[in-house]
């Protein structure tokens, strides 16, 4: 899989999959106990009483609690190792990703030379695709409002292995500010009676599917991530959350496909997960976090309340049972109006999000084969195989997969930074000139935006510094890493690594996952 293997070329399709559902029970609420358990002291077969991400911690300190999940009563073991090195032939057609240590032969013996510094990937000088078997890797995408999580994978018998992961941070918040900030200097020249210009919302009409800026710019860099990794690896299939919550399953009364879908393993994980991002994970009563949280009736059943969600709120154990079966203006009446707005009002951030998934899905779909998920069957992949919540861990888990064996250690971090701007002058708050920009953009052969490395012998400065480069005309530069922006590094200690393309580059420690070779 890793090496290069001399043979014929292949390019095999994705392995079918079994379905991901099973006949175990779900956790519904019944009349008498709203938390479900009844007179038991220990949760419902099959179902997890738990409704949050915090999970108790297991006795070996990992923060894993052992359950076993396989698909055959097997325990899930998902060991990490090294994000895989991104392979070129001697042509720049991409071959099979190979682990590190394989690619620290291949350039030891001169065999490849580094084509690229991060992503790291490296060009064979002695190889062509033609030559090389060739297995492919799958994207797994999770789209979020805030941070997009990618990840690059093997799929054999069922089986995934995470190969690189990469978390795409946006800066959507950035756009909105701006655009607010543009429209607030014309309507002021309008309204001050200065030269501006004529005032042109009414003569513009938007296409069919436009997406705000802010939106489009979601869009927009996750595609353009999915085709650079095109470029570097053999990609075969894109996995992507198309949405967030399977409104088809949280609709009480309407029918659903099949007996399985209606009471199988995932029942009652879309609910559960549309309303721990309704009400942030938090008790709608005493409002504590990161404890375990449960299904709660504003008005219970035993009241003739519905499992509607609007009827559904997240409450810690101790309020639910403190509550019992009593109604919500009985039990917090100072509260009452708000928790009842709170739980009949749209999630108008997962409007905004679920209308960017789906122009996510149509622009992949056009490129490559695109498989599609909820993130409900998400959070179920990602629970029976025993993983935490993040973004990386969320797109290796995308879609329907039995096991996954192997993550990612490390995780590159790519924030959208931009790529300078067309202004020669910076305004200040009221929108007029307060400095002007040069218009040329490289001093000593160094751009704003560059990758460096520099390596300052002595002074104040004195140690190595990686990141991104603010260039001067004086020659005094400022890089900015991980731990802060070093300013006043000279010219002559920097050296280039990749020129600007956009992005700033880190590297984090993947969360929760134990090591176990």
């Amino acid at each position: 899989m890793a090496t290069f293997r001399v043979g014929p070329k292949t390019h095999p399709g994705v392995l079918p999959q079994r379905q991901a559902l099973e006949s175990e029970s779900a956790d519904t609420p019944r009349i008498g106990h709203e938390s479900g358990l009844r007179h038991r002291r220990q949760a419902v077969p099959g179902a997890d009483h738990v409704r949050g991400e915090t999970r108790p911690a297991s006795p070996s300190g990992s923060g894993v609690t052992p359950n076993p999940v396989g698909k055959q009563g097997r325990e899930a073991h998902t060991r990490q190792t090294d994000p895989y090195v991104f392979v070129l032939d001697k042509n720049h057609i991409p071959l099979q990703p190979c682990p590190p240590a394989r690619a620290r032969k291949l350039l030891t013996k001169k065999r490849a030379v580094v084509a690229r510094h991060t992503p790291f990937t490296i060009r064979l000088t002695d190889r062509t695709a033609a030559e090389s078997e060739i297995d492919g890797v799958e994207i797994g995408i999770d789209p979020g409002s805030k941070h997009t999580g990618i990840a690059l994978f093997t799929h054999r018998a069922g089986e995934r292995r995470g190969r690189y992961a990469l978390q795409l941070d946006h800066r959507g918040a950035q756009i909105k500010k701006k655009l607010g900030q543009r429209a607030g200097y014309r309507r002021r020249r309008r309204s001050a009676n200065l030269r501006h210009r004529s005032p042109r919302f009414s003569n513009r009409a938007r296409p069919r599917g436009w997406l705000a800026p802010s939106l489009r710019h979601r869009v927009e860099t996750t595609l353009g991530w999915v085709e650079r990794l095109c470029r570097w690896v053999p990609v075969r299939a894109v996995h992507v959350e198309r949405l967030a919550f399977d409104t088809h399953a949280l609709s009480a009364g309407k029918p659903l496909e099949g007996a399985q879908y209606q009471q199988g393993t995932l029942a009652g994980y879309e609910v559960r997960e549309y309303l721990l991002a309704k009400f942030n994970r938090a008790c709608v009563y005493c409002g504590i976090t990161n404890v375990p949280l449960n299904l709660d009736h504003v008005y219970p059943r035993s009241r003739t309340g519905s499992d509607r969600v609007s009827n559904l709120v997240l409450a810690c154990v101790p309020c639910n049972q403190t509550k019992a079966d009593r109604s919500v203006e009985e039990f917090a009446p100072k509260a009452a109006a708000r928790i009842l707005a709170q739980a009949k009002a749209p999630l108008r951030d997962a409007a905004a999000a679920q209308s960017t998934r789906w122009a996510l899905w149509q622009a992949l779909d056009q490129r490559l084969p695109t498989r599609v998920g909820s993130g409900g069957r998400t959070k179920f992949n990602r629970d029976r195989n025993q993983l935490p919540k993040t973004h990386t861990l969320d797109a290796l888990a995308v879609g329907k997969v039995e096991a996954i064996t192997q993550t990612v250690a490390r995780v590159l971090v790519a924030g959208c930074a931009g790529r300078g701007r067309y202004a020669r002058t910076t305004p200040d708050r009221y929108g007029f000139p307060r400095l002007r920009a040069a218009r040329r953009k490289q001093y000593f052969s160094f751009a704003t935006g560059d990758l460096v490395r520099a390596v300052v012998p002595s002074g104040k400065r004195a140690g190595t510094h990686t990141g991104r480069v603010l260039v001067r005309a004086r020659g005094s530069f400022d890089i900015t890493t991980g731990h802060g922006r070093q300013a006043g590094i000279n010219h002559k200690h920097i050296r280039l690594l990749q020129r600007a393309d956009g992005y700033a580059y880190t590297f984090r420690k993947e969360e929760g996952v134990s090591s176990r070779p």
